[in-house]
This record gives structure tokens, C-alpha cells and sequence, in this order.
């Protein structure tokens, strides 16, 4: 198995990453922003995107976004394809992007927003904190791409300041040190109990 920093040579792969993305967004009925293979293979063009690949086989992917002129990066679509799963390979994509992030854009801040727990556990180990909407990318066309996701009425209700995807933000300009583990595992769970509150709260409605 193989991580690596996607080029044009990785285009063919386009097609079969779009529809991992859409069918594991099917199954765990969540939101999701879509993106076409054309979007998939510019990323890739430009050394924003990273793979995995088990020799030739399609395993994982995860691309890079600018937003706010450069001022924020995030790190969307990652994705492991079902036969990959449980083995941590998810983890790793997440590394290699993130870090790959920091290289080629030193000074960006690195934001995510998501409802998936193991993506909160993996952002709060890496440094990200829980902020509200306000401190992310106020970049239009970033929440413009939020009207695929099934849970857009709850962020125009709130008029973007909040939805069913937490907020996580990584400032370079915070890092001095990562947190101590303890540390990290209360903000983990915190946010755990906050997200498992809110879904219990919309499946009784």
C-alpha cells in the first residue's frame, strides 16, 4: 500500500473516487458535497489531492481546498473504498494530506467541518480545536457547495451559523505544542456527547 501526492498520471482513478464518495455518503445517510470527475482530476492536476493505492487498485483519496484567497485550507473528500476499511487507512490518508497542507501552505488555517466521529477524533489529534461557523472561511462559494448536502435547510435556518457538521479549526499561529493526550481525549469526547445529543434530538422529530 502506498500514500502518495496525486498528478494528472492518477486522472483514471477520477470516476471510481466520485462514486465511493457518493455511495458512503448514501450508507451512512449523510450530507455530502458532490463533486464530478473533471473536479476530482484538476485536483489532481495541480498537486492538491493525495492517493492511495494498493499497486494498481484504487484504495483511499482526500483533496486539498483553498478558500478566503489562501487564508484557509481545508482538507475534503476523504474517502477509503469498502474493501480498505477497518485496517486504519483512513488515518494515514489524513496525515499525509494534512501535512502536505502545512508544506505547501504554511500560513493557511486548516478548517473541516463534518458529522463523522472518527474524522473529529482524527482532527483533534492532529490539533484542531471546535469553533463556531463564524471563525471558518466566510468564503461564499465554500458554503454555496453545502446545497448537495440533505441538512442545507438547517444551515440557512441559522443563517450559516450553525448545522448538524461540527466546526474544527487548526490556527498555525496557535501551535506551539499539540495538546497532551488527556487533554485531547476531553475535547474529543465533549464533542462526542454534543454530537450524539444533536442526532438524537433530530431522529425524535
Amino acid at each position: 500500500m502506498k500514500i502518495v501526492i496525486a498528478d494528472k498520471s492518477h486522472s483514471k482513478y477520477a470516476e471510481i473516487i466520485c462514486e465511493t464518495i457518493a455511495e458512503s455518503a448514501a450508507v451512512r445517510g449523510t450530507g455530502i458535497a458532490r463533486r464530478n470527475p473533471e473536479y476530482i482530476t484538476k485536483k489532481m492536476e495541480n498537486g492538491n489531492a493525495v492517493i492511495a493505492l494498493d499497486g494498481d487498485t484504487f484504495a483511499g483519496f482526500c483533496y486539498i481546498e483553498l478558500w478566503g484567497h489562501g487564508k484557509f485550507v481545508a482538507n475534503s473528500g476523504l474517502i477509503v473504498h469498502p474493501n480498505y476499511r477497518g485496517i486504519g487507512l483512513a488515518k494515514k490518508i489524513k496525515h499525509k494530506v494534512f501535512n502536505h497542507s502545512r508544506t505547501k501552505f504554511p500560513d493557511a488555517k486548516v478548517f473541516s467541518i463534518t458529522t463523522g466521529l472518527a474524522v473529529m477524533k482524527m482532527n483533534t489529534d492532529l490539533g484542531y480545536k471546535p469553533v463556531p461557523f463564524s471563525e471558518l472561511t466566510d468564503d461564499p462559494t465554500f458554503w454555496d457547495g453545502c446545497q448537495t448536502c440533505k441538512n442545507y435547510d438547517v444551515l440557512t435556518r441559522t443563517n450559516r451559523k450553525m448545522c448538524l457538521c461540527t466546526g474544527m479549526l487548526y490556527d498555525p499561529k496557535n501551535q506551539g505544542k499539540f495538546k497532551p493526550k488527556k487533554i485531547k481525549e476531553k475535547v474529543f469526547n465533549r464533542l462526542k456527547h454534543i454530537k450524539e445529543t444533536m442526532f438524537l434530538k433530530k431522529d425524535k422529530k
